[in-house]
Protein backbone atom coordinates (compact mmCIF):
# COMPACT_ATOMS: atom_id res chain seq x y z
CA UNK A 1 0.00 0.00 0.00
CA UNK A 2 1.59 3.36 -0.81
CA UNK A 3 2.40 6.21 1.33
CA UNK A 4 1.37 9.07 1.30
CA UNK A 5 3.02 12.69 3.58
CA UNK A 6 -0.02 14.23 4.63
CA UNK A 7 -1.38 16.79 2.31
CA UNK A 8 -4.44 18.05 4.19
CA UNK A 9 -6.29 21.76 4.60
CA UNK A 10 -7.53 20.16 7.91
CA UNK A 11 -5.12 22.28 10.02
CA UNK A 12 -4.72 25.43 7.12
CA UNK A 13 -4.36 28.21 9.38
CA UNK A 14 -1.68 26.03 11.20
CA UNK A 15 0.05 25.33 7.91
CA UNK A 16 -0.29 28.52 6.91
CA UNK A 17 1.50 29.97 9.94
CA UNK A 18 4.55 27.86 9.55
CA UNK A 19 5.03 28.11 5.95
CA UNK A 20 4.89 32.23 6.33
CA UNK A 21 7.47 31.72 8.80
CA UNK A 22 10.06 29.91 6.63
CA UNK A 23 12.47 31.10 3.44
CA UNK A 24 12.33 29.16 0.20
CA UNK A 25 14.87 28.82 -2.45
CA UNK A 26 11.63 29.13 -5.17
CA UNK A 27 8.44 29.76 -5.03
CA UNK A 28 5.84 28.80 -7.44
CA UNK A 29 2.88 30.80 -8.18
CA UNK A 30 0.06 28.94 -10.16
CA UNK A 31 -1.16 25.20 -9.59
CA UNK A 32 -1.72 23.82 -12.55
CA UNK A 33 0.05 21.31 -14.88
CA UNK A 34 2.96 23.77 -15.34
CA UNK A 35 3.59 24.69 -11.95
CA UNK A 36 3.32 21.02 -10.70
CA UNK A 37 5.82 19.61 -12.65
CA UNK A 38 8.40 23.22 -11.98
CA UNK A 39 7.14 21.88 -8.32
CA UNK A 40 8.16 17.93 -9.05
CA UNK A 41 11.45 19.11 -10.54
CA UNK A 42 12.94 21.67 -8.22
CA UNK A 43 12.17 19.68 -5.07
CA UNK A 44 14.01 16.22 -6.59
CA UNK A 45 16.97 18.69 -7.39
CA UNK A 46 17.44 19.17 -3.64
CA UNK A 47 15.30 23.07 -3.68
CA UNK A 48 12.93 24.04 -0.78
CA UNK A 49 10.05 24.64 -2.85
CA UNK A 50 6.68 26.34 -1.82
CA UNK A 51 3.98 26.43 -4.73
CA UNK A 52 0.47 28.91 -4.24
CA UNK A 53 -2.73 28.69 -6.33
CA UNK A 54 -5.19 31.25 -6.08
CA UNK A 55 -7.91 28.78 -6.41
CA UNK A 56 -7.86 24.52 -6.34
CA UNK A 57 -5.44 22.89 -8.20
CA UNK A 58 -5.94 22.51 -11.67
CA UNK A 59 -8.72 24.74 -11.70
CA UNK A 60 -7.88 27.04 -14.55
CA UNK A 61 -6.05 25.50 -18.11
CA UNK A 62 -5.06 22.36 -16.22
CA UNK A 63 -8.75 20.59 -16.36
CA UNK A 64 -9.87 22.19 -19.51
CA UNK A 65 -7.81 20.50 -21.75
CA UNK A 66 -8.80 17.63 -24.57
CA UNK A 67 -7.12 15.40 -21.58
CA UNK A 68 -4.50 13.77 -24.56
CA UNK A 69 -1.19 13.47 -24.05
CA UNK A 70 -0.55 13.26 -27.79
CA UNK A 71 1.78 14.71 -30.34
CA UNK A 72 -0.02 17.61 -32.11
CA UNK A 73 -0.20 15.99 -35.14
CA UNK A 74 -2.15 18.90 -36.93
CA UNK A 75 1.50 21.09 -36.12
CA UNK A 76 3.77 18.96 -39.03
CA UNK A 77 1.10 21.12 -41.08
CA UNK A 78 2.47 24.77 -39.38
CA UNK A 79 6.13 22.57 -39.98
CA UNK A 80 6.86 23.09 -36.38
CA UNK A 81 8.98 19.97 -36.34
CA UNK A 82 10.62 20.46 -33.20
CA UNK A 83 7.27 20.93 -31.12
CA UNK A 84 6.36 17.43 -32.55
CA UNK A 85 9.39 15.69 -31.80
CA UNK A 86 9.34 17.55 -28.49
CA UNK A 87 5.78 16.38 -27.10
CA UNK A 88 5.80 13.12 -29.23
CA UNK A 89 8.78 12.09 -27.41
CA UNK A 90 7.12 12.84 -23.94
CA UNK A 91 4.29 10.40 -24.36
CA UNK A 92 5.76 7.48 -23.74
CA UNK A 93 7.87 9.24 -20.94
CA UNK A 94 4.65 10.42 -19.24
CA UNK A 95 2.99 7.29 -20.06
CA UNK A 96 5.87 5.06 -18.30
CA UNK A 97 5.81 7.53 -15.18
CA UNK A 98 2.07 6.87 -14.62
CA UNK A 99 0.30 4.35 -16.83
CA UNK A 100 -2.43 3.88 -15.07
CA UNK A 101 -3.27 7.77 -15.45
CA UNK A 102 -2.07 8.35 -18.94
CA UNK A 103 -3.56 5.37 -21.15
CA UNK A 104 -2.96 4.12 -24.75
CA UNK A 105 -5.35 5.15 -26.97
CA UNK A 106 -5.24 4.29 -30.81
CA UNK A 107 -6.51 7.72 -32.71
CA UNK A 108 -8.40 7.07 -36.37
CA UNK A 109 -7.67 9.55 -38.85
CA UNK A 110 -10.78 9.30 -41.47
CA UNK A 111 -9.68 10.38 -45.03
CA UNK A 112 -12.68 11.91 -46.74
CA UNK A 113 -13.26 13.23 -50.47
CA UNK A 114 -12.41 16.59 -50.13
CA UNK A 115 -10.89 16.29 -46.54
CA UNK A 116 -8.13 18.19 -45.42
CA UNK A 117 -6.08 15.27 -45.19
CA UNK A 118 -4.92 13.63 -48.58
CA UNK A 119 -3.93 9.30 -48.30
CA UNK A 120 -0.33 10.34 -49.66
CA UNK A 121 0.60 13.26 -47.57
CA UNK A 122 -1.16 11.45 -44.66
CA UNK A 123 1.10 8.09 -45.17
CA UNK A 124 4.39 10.80 -45.40
CA UNK A 125 3.37 12.80 -42.47
CA UNK A 126 2.38 10.22 -39.75
CA UNK A 127 5.47 8.37 -41.37
CA UNK A 128 7.53 11.83 -39.91
CA UNK A 129 5.54 11.71 -37.09
CA UNK A 130 6.61 8.31 -35.95
CA UNK A 131 10.42 9.32 -36.42
CA UNK A 132 10.18 12.46 -34.70
CA UNK A 133 7.93 10.93 -31.81
CA UNK A 134 10.92 7.59 -31.76
CA UNK A 135 7.48 5.62 -31.76
CA UNK A 136 8.06 1.35 -32.39
CA UNK A 137 6.68 -1.74 -32.27
CA UNK A 138 2.95 -2.09 -32.51
CA UNK A 139 2.57 1.65 -32.05
CA UNK A 140 4.08 3.01 -35.85
CA UNK A 141 1.31 4.06 -37.82
CA UNK A 142 -0.84 2.15 -40.21
CA UNK A 143 -2.41 3.01 -43.25
CA UNK A 144 -6.05 1.59 -43.99
CA UNK A 145 -8.26 1.22 -46.47
CA UNK A 146 -11.67 1.82 -46.43
CA UNK A 147 -13.00 -1.71 -45.74
CA UNK A 148 -10.98 -2.20 -42.51
CA UNK A 149 -11.18 1.34 -41.65
CA UNK A 150 -15.08 1.00 -41.42
CA UNK A 151 -14.40 -2.01 -39.54
CA UNK A 152 -12.71 -0.05 -36.40
CA UNK A 153 -15.09 2.33 -36.60
CA UNK A 154 -18.49 1.51 -38.88
CA UNK A 155 -19.99 5.28 -37.95
CA UNK A 156 -17.69 6.81 -40.32
CA UNK A 157 -19.38 8.18 -43.62
CA UNK A 158 -19.14 4.98 -46.47
CA UNK A 159 -20.13 7.15 -49.51
CA UNK A 160 -16.78 9.63 -48.87
CA UNK A 161 -14.69 7.51 -46.93
CA UNK A 162 -11.35 7.07 -48.99
CA UNK A 163 -9.67 5.17 -45.99
CA UNK A 164 -7.68 6.13 -42.36
CA UNK A 165 -4.79 6.72 -40.85
CA UNK A 166 -4.27 4.71 -37.29
CA UNK A 167 -1.73 5.87 -35.04
CA UNK A 168 -0.86 5.80 -31.60
CA UNK A 169 -1.38 8.76 -28.84
CA UNK A 170 -2.09 8.25 -24.51
CA UNK A 171 -4.99 9.44 -23.47
CA UNK A 172 -5.20 11.30 -19.36
CA UNK A 173 -6.99 13.30 -16.43
CA UNK A 174 -5.87 16.68 -16.97
CA UNK A 175 -6.48 17.72 -13.24
CA UNK A 176 -5.58 14.05 -11.86
CA UNK A 177 -1.84 14.53 -13.99
CA UNK A 178 -1.72 18.05 -11.77
CA UNK A 179 -2.51 16.23 -8.79
CA UNK A 180 -0.45 13.93 -8.94
CA UNK A 181 2.58 15.59 -9.77
CA UNK A 182 2.07 18.32 -6.89
CA UNK A 183 1.85 15.35 -4.21
CA UNK A 184 4.87 13.64 -5.94
CA UNK A 185 6.71 17.20 -5.45
CA UNK A 186 5.29 16.42 -1.70
CA UNK A 187 7.07 13.76 -0.93
CA UNK A 188 10.39 15.23 -2.22
CA UNK A 189 9.71 18.22 0.72
CA UNK A 190 8.07 20.42 -1.14
CA UNK A 191 4.85 22.53 0.21
CA UNK A 192 1.87 23.41 -1.57
CA UNK A 193 -1.19 25.34 -0.78
CA UNK A 194 -4.12 26.25 -2.53
CA UNK A 195 -6.64 29.38 -2.53
CA UNK A 196 -3.75 31.32 -1.87
CA UNK A 197 -3.95 34.19 -3.99
CA UNK A 198 -0.56 36.22 -4.32
CA UNK A 199 -1.43 40.35 -4.38
CA UNK A 200 2.00 41.30 -5.11
CA UNK A 201 5.63 41.46 -4.39
CA UNK A 202 8.39 41.37 -2.10
CA UNK A 203 11.41 43.20 -3.12
CA UNK A 204 14.90 43.64 -1.98
CA UNK A 205 17.57 45.73 -3.71
CA UNK A 206 14.93 45.87 -6.86
CA UNK A 207 15.11 42.17 -6.81
CA UNK A 208 11.58 40.37 -6.10
CA UNK A 209 12.46 38.29 -2.81
CA UNK A 210 8.99 36.98 -2.25
CA UNK A 211 5.36 37.75 -2.67
CA UNK A 212 2.41 38.66 -0.31
CA UNK A 213 -0.29 36.52 0.18
CA UNK A 214 -3.83 35.93 0.83
CA UNK A 215 -5.16 32.76 2.13
CA UNK A 216 -8.65 33.06 0.45
CA UNK A 217 -10.72 30.91 2.49
CA UNK A 218 -9.65 32.84 5.88
CA UNK A 219 -8.97 36.20 4.62
CA UNK A 220 -5.75 36.26 6.40
CA UNK A 221 -2.47 38.47 4.53
CA UNK A 222 0.91 37.21 4.81
CA UNK A 223 4.75 37.80 3.30
CA UNK A 224 6.05 34.80 2.32
CA UNK A 225 10.32 35.47 1.50
CA UNK A 226 11.93 33.33 -1.52
CA UNK A 227 15.26 34.03 -3.72
CA UNK A 228 13.29 33.23 -6.83
CA UNK A 229 9.75 33.20 -7.99
CA UNK A 230 8.74 31.74 -10.76
CA UNK A 231 5.08 32.76 -12.11
CA UNK A 232 3.07 29.41 -14.18
CA UNK A 233 -0.23 31.40 -14.05
CA UNK A 234 -1.28 30.35 -17.10
CA UNK A 235 -4.27 33.32 -18.30
CA UNK A 236 -2.91 35.38 -15.65
CA UNK A 237 0.47 35.55 -16.37
CA UNK A 238 0.28 38.86 -17.45
CA UNK A 239 -1.23 40.50 -14.44
CA UNK A 240 1.56 39.19 -12.36
CA UNK A 241 3.84 40.63 -14.40
CA UNK A 242 1.81 44.07 -15.02
CA UNK A 243 2.04 44.01 -11.04
CA UNK A 244 5.91 43.40 -10.91
CA UNK A 245 5.75 46.48 -13.53
CA UNK A 246 6.93 44.31 -15.96
CA UNK A 247 7.00 45.22 -19.43
CA UNK A 248 10.04 43.16 -21.04
CA UNK A 249 9.13 40.23 -23.45
CA UNK A 250 5.53 39.00 -25.35
CA UNK A 251 2.02 39.25 -24.13
CA UNK A 252 -0.46 36.67 -23.99
CA UNK A 253 -2.97 35.63 -26.61
CA UNK A 254 -6.18 34.04 -24.89
CA UNK A 255 -7.79 31.47 -27.02
CA UNK A 256 -11.17 29.06 -25.40
CA UNK A 257 -11.46 25.69 -26.25
CA UNK A 258 -15.04 24.18 -25.53
CA UNK A 259 -15.30 20.36 -25.59
CA UNK A 260 -19.15 18.65 -25.28
CA UNK A 261 -19.88 15.70 -23.72
CA UNK A 262 -22.48 12.82 -25.14
CA UNK A 263 -23.93 9.33 -23.62
CA UNK A 264 -21.89 6.63 -24.96
CA UNK A 265 -25.30 5.61 -26.79
CA UNK A 266 -25.74 9.16 -28.07
CA UNK A 267 -22.33 8.88 -29.43
CA UNK A 268 -21.24 5.26 -30.11
CA UNK A 269 -17.89 5.59 -31.16
CA UNK A 270 -16.14 2.29 -30.44
CA UNK A 271 -12.30 3.81 -30.29
CA UNK A 272 -10.97 7.47 -30.62
CA UNK A 273 -11.52 9.63 -33.80
CA UNK A 274 -9.46 12.67 -35.13
CA UNK A 275 -12.02 13.87 -38.45
CA UNK A 276 -12.35 17.00 -40.31
CA UNK A 277 -15.07 19.74 -40.07
CA UNK A 278 -16.13 21.68 -43.40
CA UNK A 279 -14.47 24.81 -42.10
CA UNK A 280 -10.83 23.15 -42.11
CA UNK A 281 -10.28 22.96 -38.82
CA UNK A 282 -9.89 19.10 -37.31
CA UNK A 283 -11.74 17.38 -34.49
CA UNK A 284 -11.56 14.44 -31.49
CA UNK A 285 -14.05 12.19 -30.32
CA UNK A 286 -13.00 10.56 -27.29
CA UNK A 287 -14.75 7.25 -26.06
CA UNK A 288 -14.39 7.47 -22.17
CA UNK A 289 -15.88 5.26 -19.32
CA UNK A 290 -19.88 6.11 -19.84
CA UNK A 291 -19.47 8.86 -22.05
CA UNK A 292 -18.16 10.19 -25.38
CA UNK A 293 -16.61 13.33 -25.69
CA UNK A 294 -16.31 15.88 -28.46
CA UNK A 295 -13.51 18.81 -28.89
CA UNK A 296 -11.90 21.67 -29.52
CA UNK A 297 -13.07 24.83 -30.68
CA UNK A 298 -10.36 27.52 -31.12
CA UNK A 299 -11.64 31.41 -30.77
CA UNK A 300 -9.91 34.43 -29.00
CA UNK A 301 -10.66 35.37 -25.71
CA UNK A 302 -11.35 38.52 -24.28
CA UNK A 303 -13.77 38.46 -21.13
CA UNK A 304 -14.09 37.35 -17.45
CA UNK A 305 -10.92 34.71 -17.39
CA UNK A 306 -12.65 33.53 -14.00
CA UNK A 307 -16.11 32.72 -15.34
CA UNK A 308 -15.06 30.64 -19.15
CA UNK A 309 -18.18 28.90 -20.23
CA UNK A 310 -19.75 26.60 -23.40
CA UNK A 311 -22.08 28.89 -25.04
CA UNK A 312 -24.98 28.23 -27.39
CA UNK A 313 -22.62 28.45 -30.43
CA UNK A 314 -19.94 26.53 -29.19
CA UNK A 315 -22.02 23.92 -28.64
CA UNK A 316 -23.64 24.48 -32.23
CA UNK A 317 -20.38 24.09 -34.23
CA UNK A 318 -19.03 20.78 -32.01
CA UNK A 319 -22.80 19.12 -32.60
CA UNK A 320 -22.58 20.01 -36.51
CA UNK A 321 -19.51 18.63 -36.75
CA UNK A 322 -20.15 15.52 -35.50
CA UNK A 323 -23.11 14.94 -37.49
CA UNK A 324 -21.31 16.29 -40.73
CA UNK A 325 -18.54 13.28 -39.78
CA UNK A 326 -20.92 10.65 -38.94
CA UNK A 327 -24.48 10.60 -41.13
CA UNK A 328 -25.89 8.11 -38.94
CA UNK A 329 -25.86 10.14 -35.97
CA UNK A 330 -28.01 12.81 -35.39
CA UNK A 331 -27.18 14.84 -32.52
CA UNK A 332 -29.15 17.61 -30.53
CA UNK A 333 -28.92 20.10 -27.69
CA UNK A 334 -31.15 17.73 -25.18
CA UNK A 335 -28.65 15.19 -25.84
CA UNK A 336 -25.32 17.08 -24.00
CA UNK A 337 -24.99 15.75 -21.20
CA UNK A 338 -22.40 17.92 -19.75
CA UNK A 339 -19.21 20.54 -21.26
CA UNK A 340 -16.28 22.25 -20.69
CA UNK A 341 -14.73 25.71 -21.18
CA UNK A 342 -10.86 26.57 -20.97
CA UNK A 343 -8.14 29.12 -21.63
CA UNK A 344 -4.76 28.67 -23.76
CA UNK A 345 -2.81 30.95 -22.29
CA UNK A 346 -0.52 31.26 -26.27
CA UNK A 347 2.05 33.63 -26.86
CA UNK A 348 0.80 36.22 -29.40
CA UNK A 349 1.86 36.86 -32.97
CA UNK A 350 0.50 39.69 -35.15
CA UNK A 351 -1.29 38.55 -37.75
CA UNK A 352 -2.26 35.24 -36.78
CA UNK A 353 -5.33 33.60 -35.58
CA UNK A 354 -5.94 31.85 -32.63
CA UNK A 355 -5.68 28.52 -34.35
CA UNK A 356 -2.42 29.19 -36.17
CA UNK A 357 -0.82 30.76 -32.91
CA UNK A 358 2.39 28.55 -31.92
CA UNK A 359 2.09 26.30 -28.95
CA UNK A 360 5.69 26.46 -27.88
CA UNK A 361 6.88 27.47 -24.63
CA UNK A 362 8.45 30.72 -23.63
CA UNK A 363 9.98 32.11 -20.40
CA UNK A 364 10.02 35.74 -19.67
CA UNK A 365 12.69 37.40 -16.98
CA UNK A 366 11.64 40.82 -15.71
CA UNK A 367 14.26 43.55 -14.81
CA UNK A 368 13.12 42.41 -11.26
CA UNK A 369 13.97 38.91 -11.79
CA UNK A 370 10.34 37.80 -12.23
CA UNK A 371 10.30 34.70 -13.98
CA UNK A 372 7.06 33.97 -15.87
CA UNK A 373 6.76 30.71 -18.19
CA UNK A 374 3.29 30.83 -20.80
CA UNK A 375 2.62 28.85 -23.69
CA UNK A 376 3.09 25.11 -24.52
CA UNK A 377 0.93 22.08 -23.94
CA UNK A 378 -0.24 19.79 -21.45
CA UNK A 379 2.02 17.11 -23.19
CA UNK A 380 5.01 19.01 -22.82
CA UNK A 381 5.00 20.18 -19.40
CA UNK A 382 7.61 18.09 -17.81
CA UNK A 383 9.97 19.74 -20.37
CA UNK A 384 8.94 22.67 -19.98
CA UNK A 385 9.34 22.44 -16.19
CA UNK A 386 13.26 21.08 -16.78
CA UNK A 387 13.94 24.52 -18.54
CA UNK A 388 12.52 26.65 -16.29
CA UNK A 389 14.43 24.96 -13.30
CA UNK A 390 17.45 24.84 -15.62
CA UNK A 391 16.88 28.88 -16.02
CA UNK A 392 16.88 28.97 -12.02
CA UNK A 393 19.75 26.38 -12.08
CA UNK A 394 22.03 28.95 -14.16
CA UNK A 395 21.45 31.93 -12.08
CA UNK A 396 21.99 29.91 -8.85
CA UNK A 397 25.52 29.20 -10.17
CA UNK A 398 26.02 32.42 -11.66
CA UNK A 399 24.99 34.70 -8.25
CA UNK A 400 25.81 31.97 -5.61
CA UNK A 401 27.75 29.32 -7.06
CA UNK A 402 25.39 26.86 -6.16
CA UNK A 403 25.42 24.23 -8.76
CA UNK A 404 22.35 22.11 -8.99
CA UNK A 405 22.19 18.20 -10.06
CA UNK A 406 20.14 17.71 -13.22
CA UNK A 407 16.24 16.88 -14.05
CA UNK A 408 15.51 13.51 -12.78
CA UNK A 409 11.81 13.54 -13.37
CA UNK A 410 11.80 11.29 -16.53
CA UNK A 411 12.60 8.40 -13.84
CA UNK A 412 10.54 9.55 -11.08
CA UNK A 413 6.77 7.75 -11.03
CA UNK A 414 4.02 10.07 -9.76
CA UNK A 415 1.76 9.17 -7.02
CA UNK A 416 -0.51 6.23 -7.59
CA UNK A 417 1.55 4.49 -9.75
CA UNK A 418 3.54 0.93 -9.07
CA UNK A 419 3.11 -0.01 -12.13
CA UNK A 420 5.97 -0.61 -14.63
CA UNK A 421 4.02 -1.50 -17.88
CA UNK A 422 -0.02 -0.81 -19.00
CA UNK A 423 0.02 -5.00 -18.52
CA UNK A 424 0.63 -4.60 -15.00
CA UNK A 425 -2.40 -1.90 -14.39
CA UNK A 426 -4.75 -3.85 -16.28
CA UNK A 427 -3.71 -7.06 -13.80
CA UNK A 428 -4.17 -4.72 -10.66
CA UNK A 429 -7.99 -3.45 -12.55
CA UNK A 430 -8.69 -7.01 -12.60
CA UNK A 431 -7.95 -8.00 -9.08
CA UNK A 432 -9.52 -4.60 -7.92
CA UNK A 433 -12.80 -5.66 -9.62
CA UNK A 434 -12.68 -9.30 -8.46
CA UNK A 435 -12.74 -7.63 -4.71
CA UNK A 436 -15.30 -5.18 -5.52
CA UNK A 437 -17.88 -7.58 -7.54
CA UNK A 438 -18.75 -9.24 -3.90
CA UNK A 439 -19.85 -5.96 -2.56
CA UNK A 440 -22.18 -5.25 -6.09
CA UNK A 441 -19.91 -3.15 -8.00
CA UNK A 442 -19.34 -3.39 -11.59
CA UNK A 443 -16.67 -3.32 -14.32
CA UNK A 444 -16.59 0.32 -14.51
CA UNK A 445 -16.27 0.89 -10.91
CA UNK A 446 -13.22 -1.27 -10.89
CA UNK A 447 -12.47 1.13 -13.89
CA UNK A 448 -12.81 4.17 -12.72
CA UNK A 449 -11.00 3.81 -9.23
CA UNK A 450 -7.78 2.50 -10.81
CA UNK A 451 -7.85 4.88 -13.79
CA UNK A 452 -8.22 7.62 -11.31
CA UNK A 453 -6.02 6.63 -8.28
CA UNK A 454 -3.73 4.10 -9.28
CA UNK A 455 -2.41 1.92 -6.74
CA UNK A 456 -3.81 4.34 -3.91
CA UNK A 457 -7.18 2.63 -4.56
CA UNK A 458 -6.11 0.12 -1.77
CA UNK A 459 -5.65 3.06 0.40
CA UNK A 460 -9.42 3.97 -0.38
CA UNK A 461 -10.59 0.71 0.05
CA UNK A 462 -9.23 0.35 3.73
CA UNK A 463 -11.36 3.36 4.23
CA UNK A 464 -14.43 1.61 2.59
CA UNK A 465 -13.89 -1.37 4.48
CA UNK A 466 -14.19 0.59 8.48
CA UNK A 467 -17.12 2.54 7.20
CA UNK A 468 -20.48 1.38 8.77
CA UNK A 469 -23.05 2.48 5.75
CA UNK A 470 -25.01 -0.20 3.97
CA UNK A 471 -25.01 1.08 0.83
CA UNK A 472 -22.07 0.33 -0.95
CA UNK A 473 -22.13 3.33 -3.21
CA UNK A 474 -22.48 6.13 -0.54
CA UNK A 475 -20.18 4.02 1.70
CA UNK A 476 -17.23 4.50 -1.31
CA UNK A 477 -17.88 7.98 -2.20
CA UNK A 478 -17.59 8.85 1.12
CA UNK A 479 -13.77 7.14 1.22
CA UNK A 480 -12.79 8.69 -1.82
CA UNK A 481 -13.94 12.27 0.06
CA UNK A 482 -11.93 11.05 2.85
CA UNK A 483 -8.61 10.29 0.81
CA UNK A 484 -9.61 13.24 -1.03
CA UNK A 485 -8.83 15.57 2.00
CA UNK A 486 -6.42 13.24 3.89
CA UNK A 487 -4.05 13.84 0.81
CA UNK A 488 -5.68 15.83 -1.89
CA UNK A 489 -6.37 19.62 -0.03
CA UNK A 490 -9.60 18.92 -0.97
CA UNK A 491 -11.70 21.71 1.14
CA UNK A 492 -14.93 21.90 -0.72
CA UNK A 493 -17.46 19.26 -2.46
CA UNK A 494 -16.76 21.38 -6.19
CA UNK A 495 -13.14 20.43 -5.59
CA UNK A 496 -14.05 16.84 -4.96
CA UNK A 497 -16.52 16.59 -7.86
CA UNK A 498 -14.76 18.42 -10.04
CA UNK A 499 -10.87 18.10 -10.12
CA UNK A 500 -10.16 15.18 -8.04
CA UNK A 501 -12.68 12.80 -9.82
CA UNK A 502 -14.11 14.62 -13.06
CA UNK A 503 -17.54 13.56 -12.33
CA UNK A 504 -19.23 16.46 -13.34
CA UNK A 505 -17.76 15.96 -16.57
CA UNK A 506 -17.73 11.86 -17.18
CA UNK A 507 -20.34 10.54 -14.85
CA UNK A 508 -22.76 13.87 -14.28
CA UNK A 509 -25.17 11.77 -12.51
CA UNK A 510 -23.19 10.71 -10.03
CA UNK A 511 -23.38 14.07 -9.10
CA UNK A 512 -26.42 14.55 -8.75
CA UNK A 513 -27.48 11.26 -6.37
CA UNK A 514 -24.26 11.49 -4.34
CA UNK A 515 -24.20 15.20 -3.76
CA UNK A 516 -25.68 14.87 -0.38
CA UNK A 517 -23.48 12.10 1.51
CA UNK A 518 -20.46 14.31 -0.18
CA UNK A 519 -21.94 17.15 1.46
CA UNK A 520 -22.12 15.58 4.91
CA UNK A 521 -18.55 14.34 5.10
CA UNK A 522 -17.48 17.49 4.49
CA UNK A 523 -19.29 19.05 7.01
CA UNK A 524 -18.01 16.57 9.48
CA UNK A 525 -14.97 17.09 8.54
CA UNK A 526 -14.21 21.03 8.56
CA UNK A 527 -17.52 21.49 10.88
CA UNK A 528 -19.18 23.67 7.86
CA UNK A 529 -22.43 25.64 9.17
CA UNK A 530 -25.75 24.46 8.13
CA UNK A 531 -25.73 27.94 5.44
CA UNK A 532 -22.07 27.41 4.54
CA UNK A 533 -23.37 23.82 3.18
CA UNK A 534 -26.33 25.18 1.82
CA UNK A 535 -24.20 27.56 -0.26
CA UNK A 536 -22.20 24.71 -1.51
CA UNK A 537 -24.93 23.02 -2.81
CA UNK A 538 -26.24 25.90 -4.35
CA UNK A 539 -23.11 26.37 -6.31
CA UNK A 540 -22.98 22.57 -7.32
CA UNK A 541 -26.53 22.82 -8.53
CA UNK A 542 -25.62 26.08 -10.19
CA UNK A 543 -22.02 24.45 -11.81
CA UNK A 544 -24.44 21.35 -12.90
CA UNK A 545 -27.35 23.56 -14.98
CA UNK A 546 -23.94 25.61 -16.13
CA UNK A 547 -22.14 22.68 -17.78
CA UNK A 548 -25.37 20.91 -18.78
CA UNK A 549 -27.67 22.42 -20.06
CA UNK A 550 -27.84 24.66 -23.25
CA UNK A 551 -32.04 25.88 -23.49
CA UNK A 552 -32.07 28.91 -25.70
CA UNK A 553 -34.35 30.26 -22.38
CA UNK A 554 -31.14 30.01 -19.92
CA UNK A 555 -28.34 31.33 -23.01
CA UNK A 556 -30.46 34.18 -24.17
Amino acid sequence: MEELREFTNVNRTKNFDAIAKQSFDLLIIGGGITGGGIALDAASRGLKVLLLEKGDFASGTSSKSTKLIHGGLRYLKQFDFWLVKEVGSERAIVHKLAPHLVLPEKMLLPLIEGGSYGKWLTSIGLKVYDILAQVSGDDKRQMLEKKPAMKLEPLLPKKILNGAGYYAEYRTDDARLTIENIKTSIKHGAEALNYARVTDFLYKKGKVSGVVVNDELNNTTYKINAKYVVSAAGPWVDELRSINNSKKGKRLHLTKGVHLVFPKEKLPVKQSVYFDVPDGRMIFAIPRGKVTYVGTTDTNFNLDKDNVQTDLADAIYLISAVNNMFPDIHLEMDDIVSSWAGLRPLIHEEGKSASELSRKDEIFTSDTGLISIAGGKLTGYRKMAERTVNRIAQRMEDEHGVELVQCITDKLPLCGSAFKKFKHVKKYMDEISNRLQTEGFTAYDAWYLVTTYGIQTDLILATYANLRIKDPYVRLIRAEVQFSIAHEMSVTPMDFFIRRTGRLYFDIDSVREYMQPVLDEFQKTFGYSKQEIQQFKEKLLNELDTHSNFSLDRRV
